[in-house]
């Protein structure tokens, strides 16, 4: 439902959605009809599901990328986030069964993601665009202070990056 929402806000962030479940595709005509004609939810109505669903009933995909977790259900995936946004796996988040997913943590880690490759940087816990980033240094770069960053140590160095600088390189509104 959530995904489906805001389909749109991640694909402005050059982000495609693609959806995994072990029930079968009649399962999933079902569920979307469902979910677009029935259920309203914190403001969300006729969502109407825009990206593809992949049904995986024998949970092959969904075993290789460790969905299904002992302890959990031997017959039901877990719900999992992948975000990769370079073509190789660099972020996971996994969810138990009972737990809903933090939406603004994926757009947030999409978001990071994109930042540290267009900037060549790093960034610090629980950072957002606009906050300050860390300057990725060696021990033989301590003399290399970079202009507008302010060092606290040889490996933990600062700078400000704007959230419109961010906005500017990435290409859309962060």
């Amino acid at each position: 439902l959530t995904f489906g929402a805001r389909t749109e806000e991640f694909r402005a962030l050059n982000c495609e959605l693609v959806g995994l479940s072990v029930d079968s595709r009649n399962s999933h005509i079902a569920w979307l009809k469902t979910i677009r004609e029935k259920i309203e939810y914190k403001g969300m109505k006729d969502v109407k599901v825009g990206f593809p669903i992949i049904d995986d009933v024998a949970m092959k995909v969904a075993s290789l990328y460790g969905m299904i977790q002992p302890g959990e259900s031997q017959t039901a995936a877990v719900r999992a986030v992948f975000v990769d946004p370079k073509g190789v796996l660099r972020a996971m988040i996994y969810y138990p069964l009972a737990l809903g997913r933090n939406f603004d943590e994926i757009r947030r880690v999409l978001v990071g993601l994109q930042t540290i490759d267009a900037f060549g940087i790093a960034l610090p816990a629980d950072w957002r665009p606009g906050d300050e980033v860390i300057v990725p240094m060696k021990g033989d770069d301590q003399e290399k202070v970079p202009e507008g960053a302010k060092c606290y140590d040889w490996f933990f160095c600062t700078k400000p990056l704007p959230k419109e600088e961010i906005g500017r390189k990435l290409g859309e509104k962060v």
